[in-house]
């Protein structure tokens, strides 16, 4: 993967222990997070890093998992589904 594709950033979201939702939140922003959306009681975070940063995400103790952000494109309503 080049340095470019690396440095990318991509969508994610986070599922946490929400016991401790905000010393994992805190350590996921010094693993590169930046956080765009947090429901603390469901421990559940969404947020943008560079794509070489996942790793160090996953690392952070207190995270579950850390899954990319999914986007579903619907053609316009008029136009035929293939």
């Amino acid at each position: 993967m080049s340095e470019s594709a690396q440095s990318a950033p991509v969508g994610v979201v986070l599922a946490v222990d929400p016991d401790r939702f905000a010393e994992v939140v805190e350590a996921l922003r010094r693993a590169g997070l930046t956080v765009t959306g947090e429901q603390p009681v469901l421990g559940t975070l969404s947020g943008t890093v560079a794509q070489g940063r996942v790793p160090d995400l996953e690392a952070v103790d207190g995270v579950a998992s850390v899954d990319r952000e999914h986007t579903v494109q619907l053609p316009p309503p008029d136009t035929p589904i293939q």
